[in-house]
């Protein structure tokens, strides 16, 4: 595959031309093993020092620089993993161009911001004793495999831009998230038989009418300046065999977004508490809490040497400076978690990311490629480390 050096519109769209839909989400799906590919190729083209990581097999990160390996690095990371495309109104892989915007699965989330970076980093000085890292790595959109695979290999940098759909606003922070499904133990009967029965699905529901009460104090309670209050939700409930029958089990799956600050056992306990105060009031109440899965928020100072970076090349871009929290969750938080200043920044808008219609508008990728060129010459030019 041949694209134009430093052509940034150019690549998006031989990138979203590739499936790379996450195997994990998508059954039967390809994975990110030929856009990988792809990617390698197309930057060894242009000049960049390439390596492809393989540890979890058919599902490799691309890892690419411009100077010296072990100089002080600024990364910019993107990954190369899309969602299923069930429901898309449009072709999801033609990268076709109408009113001046690239429709395709992965225009927005985020092909589009990775061939910003890749053809900003071309602007990079070999000559300079510091280096720019491009990563582009696999399984962002389930487990964060790549990432984990990315740090465990021992790359690391000073400080980290991550190009995902931002509306080239600057985002230095963002929610965690945790997972938990609640295990509610009835006593099936007849449903003439009240005296016997234990109706699980009730009993969640009370405990659900607890949380919907803690729901309501998060308006007067902990805020963060760029993300506003953390939240939960019901995500999935499942019981019952049917009419005539009290439900012997009741599974609730809820999902809750965590503040910087706020961690996995904070929802824990939030679970715990909701079921202690049902319980209170009706002993029969049987309820298992089982953490699934977490990830934690991500938290950058706005007043950060990386935000500051950014936010000077967009001056001297002319283009206007946003500062605000990501609704998202992104491997920022990973990046933070192991040393690595992160923020997000990119053309796109998240509210298009895994929707029916995605799209990316051309001059979004055409200024984020320019103000992320001006990130790379500042960072070459500086004397002082970013972090």
């Amino acid at each position: 595959m041949v694209v134009p050096r430093g052509d940034a519109v150019a690549l998006a769209r031989a990138l979203i031309k590739i499936d790379s839909r996450n195997p994990t989400l998508v059954p039967d799906a390809p994975g990110e093993r030929a856009c990988a590919r792809a990617l390698a190729s197309i930057l060894d083209d242009w000049g960049f020092d390439v390596e492809l990581q393989e540890k979890v097999p058919n599902r490799p990160n691309v890892v690419a620089r411009i100077g010296p390996r072990d100089a002080p690095a600024l990364m910019l990371n993107g990954h190369l993993d899309v969602v299923g495309v069930e429901g898309m109104v449009h072709d999801p892989f033609a990268a076709d161009v109408r009113d001046n915007r690239i429709y395709g699965r992965g225009s927005a989330d985020m092909k589009a911001g990775i061939a910003a970076m890749c053809a900003a980093a071309l602007q990079a000085d070999s000559s300079s004793p510091r280096q720019i890292l491009i990563a582009a790595v696999a399984d962002e959109e389930y487990e964060s495999l790549g990432m984990r695979a990315l740090i465990e290999s021992g790359v690391r940098a000073d400080a980290a831009i991550i190009t995902e759909p931002t509306r080239l606003a600057i985002c230095p922070a963002h929610r965690g998230f945790v997972w938990i499904d609640v295990t509610f133990r009835g006593r099936a009967a007849h449903g003439s038989r009240y005296d016997i029965g234990v109706d699980a699905i009730t009993h969640a529901g009370l405990v659900l009418a607890e949380l919907e009460k803690l729901e309501r104090t998060r308006e007067h309670g902990k805020r963060h300046s760029l993300l506003g209050r953390g939240s939960l939700h019901a995500s999935t409930i499942r019981g019952g065999v049917g009419m005539s029958t009290y439900p012997e089990e009741c599974v609730l799956s809820i999902e809750r977004r965590t503040l910087p600050g706020e961690t996995a056992d904070t929802a824990m306990k939030e679970i715990e508490n909701a079921c202690a105060a049902v319980r209170a009031r009706d002993p029969r109440l049987d309820a298992t809490i089982t953490q699934t899965t977490s990830q934690l928020p991500s938290d950058v100072s706005a007043d950060a040497p990386i935000v500051g970076l950014l936010k000077r090349a967009m001056e001297s871009e002319r283009v206007p400076v946003s500062i605000e929290g990501m609704s998202a969750w992104t491997d920022a938080a990973l990046l933070n978690a192991a040393g690595i200043p992160t923020i997000c920044f990119g053309p796109g808008d998240i509210a298009l990311a895994h929707a029916a219609e995605e799209f990316v508008p051309v001059a979004e990728i055409e200024t984020a490629t320019r103000v992320l060129g001006r990130v790379v010459r500042d960072w070459c030019d500086s004397l002082t480390s970013v972090e």
